[in-house]
């Protein structure tokens, strides 16, 4: 991805986002929420709302994404997982549509391989036959990722895939999203606000305020060492493993701006207590910095 711009009615909402995602890894999306970070997954995959404007280059393995790759080189995981099974139809006649129009198997074939699929995230093939609601929660989550692996695409979005589940089932889905990427050798983006998600799944992470890049590199030097304020910001409002816990939780004062709120300057010199006059005039450029890239005129190793 580079320089991504989404506007709606001529103002940007994602504004000049690049990064890349390697072969095999995750990539995690931070951010809070209205960062951007749906409705750039969103652009990864060629879905945009309707009456959006976007510009930028984002190319998957060479080549632009078009629609005819939905399913077959992209695919979604989406948040909700009761609302993007059909209530009418039996789970794994909704996976075999899927590979019938996608491979073009015939009926009996695509059963097959959508039983199949489903065993292959721990769902048993006879609940095939089963509707979404007769499913539970984690159950539905694990039925749309078999969806979205089922066709083999190079790149897989997961927009929030744990949203409503309870911890455990989180990191069984999470867990279980991560083995089947890599064991079909798909690159993952996910999309997500947990910085413990991040610790424990993603191999890189972008962390975008306000439709722009803050910080961008490998998980373990970002958290180690967080050097864009906003990143540290966000590292400190987590509840502390230390031995003697804090009284407080720290919060980050002030509130995201509105998406496409226009800034003159850096867009979280308001909230920032390093911030200068020249945050608030000059919005700052990604620059590679210890291994990573940063977008702050006042980035050091101090930051933390």
């Amino acid at each position: 991805m580079r320089d991504l711009r989404v506007g709606f009615d001529g103002v940007d909402v994602v504004r000049g986002l690049s990064f890349d995602v390697l072969a095999g890894e995750v990539l995690a999306l931070v951010g809070e929420s209205g960062a951007g970070k749906s409705l750039t997954a969103r652009a990864l995959l060629g879905m945009v709302p309707r009456g959006a404007t976007v510009s930028g280059r984002v190319l998957l393995n060479g080549s632009p994404i078009t629609p005819a790759d939905w399913g077959r080189r992209v695919a979604l995981v989406p948040q909700d997982a009761l609302s993007a099974l059909s209530p009418v139809h039996r789970v794994g006649d909704q996976l075999a549509l899927a590979l019938r129009s996608v491979r073009g198997l015939t009926g009996k074939d695509a059963r097959r391989r959508a039983e199949a699929a489903l065993e292959e995230v721990g769902i048993p093939a006879v609940k095939a036959r089963a509707f979404p609601h007769e499913f539970s929660g984690g159950m539905r989550q694990r039925a749309v990722l078999a969806m979205a692996l089922v066709n083999g695409p190079d790149l897989v979005v997961a927009d929030e895939p744990t949203t409503a589940l309870d911890p455990e089932t989180q990191e069984t889905v999470l867990a279980l999203l991560r083995e089947r990427c890599s064991a079909t050798g798909a690159s993952l983006v996910l999309v997500t606000h947990a910085l413990d998600v991040v610790r424990a799944h993603a191999d890189r992470m972008a962390v975008v305020y306000a439709g722009a890049l803050a910080e961008y590199g490998p998980v373990e030097r970002v958290l180690a060492r967080p050097l864009a304020p906003y990143t540290a910001g966000l590292l400190a409002s987590l509840p502390s493993g230390d031995a003697v816990p804090r009284t407080r939780l720290s919060v980050l004062a002030g509130r995201p701006p509105a998406p496409g709120e226009p800034a003159a300057g850096c867009a979280f010199a308001p909230r920032c207590v390093h911030a200068t006059d020249r945050c608030h005039a000059e919005r700052p450029a990604p620059r590679p910095l210890a291994g990573r890239t940063v977008a702050c005129h006042h980035a050091v190793l101090e930051t933390v």
